[in-house]
């Protein structure tokens, strides 16, 4: 990979502050589990940029209460990531172009074996394959926007865990709550890393991220944050990276990427210290992504 990519951000920066003078006026924008934590950040920015933002979530009500305090062209649709029927809805009641496509949700740490509707680990099921099913399915309207990004927010949890072919769904082997939540994580930057192989000559590149470690409802099956608070963001801050991936002119033309704090991170072959920065090679390998892909893709076929 050529020389990372630094951008004037970074730790501190907020969502807001990273798209200076940016207007996304006509462009649009789908943001997974918008309504709340540092989606409801990514919302916000996104529409003070002049966007027009669909919240796909679950939770629909609270995604219309913040569509309701923006006051701006801010709407909820209904989207459950485990259920690939209802991302299957979703995308079938999407019309036109999209330009950008934000996979924020996700759910981490689920303390014992659960399934999706489909029967595949929770985990992997929502934080990755439900988002690959939604960025397929999407493709057509990401290629008629003439230039459109898919951000894929990942963790740096993803170095518990390559993708275990021979056992994705835990199956076989014992379940393990932190390697199914990593496993699922690598999956997100792999899926940045072939989205963008297979489909930039169409104008569509993907980049990933760690948000950074932010106080969210995303903890409630770890009894809260653990990370020392001085490495601690507030939500607007998490958000801030997503951000800038999703819209700033600093990123045009730019794909498979792994970004922290506003900026692209070095490429580690080894985990880093407790609490430290990089990208596992493994997750960012070209032919572990397309392999990922292809596996997928079987899945929904099933």
């Amino acid at each position: 990979m050529s020389d990372l990519i630094t951008t004037p951000f970074g730790f501190t920066s907020t969502a807001n502050e990273v798209l200076p003078g940016v207007d996304l006026t006509g462009k649009r924008a789908v943001v997974t589990g918008g309504a709340t934590g540092i989606g409801r950040e990514t919302t916000r920015a996104l529409a003070a940029a002049g966007a027009e933002v669909t919240i796909a979530t679950r939770d629909v009500v609270a995604a219309r209460r913040l569509a309701d305090e923006l006051a701006g062209n801010v709407q909820a649709a209904a989207l459950d990531l485990a259920d690939l029927d209802s991302v299957d809805t979703f995308i079938r009641a999407w019309s036109g172009p999209l330009h950008i496509l934000v996979n924020n949700a996700g759910i981490m740490a689920v303390p014992d074996r659960q399934t999706t509707a489909q029967g595949h680990e929770l985990q992997f099921g929502t934080n990755y394959l439900g988002h690959f099913a939604l960025a397929l399915g999407l493709h057509d309207a990401l290629a008629a926007a003439g230039g459109a990004r898919i951000v894929s927010v990942s963790s740096n949890a993803h170095f518990m865990s390559d993708i275990v072919y021979d056992d994705i769904d835990y199956t076989h082997r014992e379940y393990d709550r932190w390697t199914a939540y990593g496993q699922s994580k690598t999956g997100d930057v792999l899926l940045a890393v072939e989205a963008t192989r297979r489909w930039s000559a169409e104008g569509i590149v993907a980049n990933s991220l760690n948000p950074g470690a932010i106080a969210t409802g995303l903890q409630k099956h770890t009894g809260g944050l653990r990370t020392p608070e001085h490495l601690r963001k507030t939500p607007p801050q998490g958000a801030a990276t997503s951000v800038l991936l999703a819209a700033s002119p600093l990123l045009d033309g730019v794909g498979g990427r792994y970004f922290e704090d506003c900026n692209e991170s070095p490429t580690l072959t080894e985990p880093p210290e407790m609490f430290g920065k990089g990208v596992a090679a493994w997750a960012v390998d070209a032919d572990n992504a397309a392999h990922l892909w292809d596996v997928a893709a079987g899945l929904l076929k099933r």
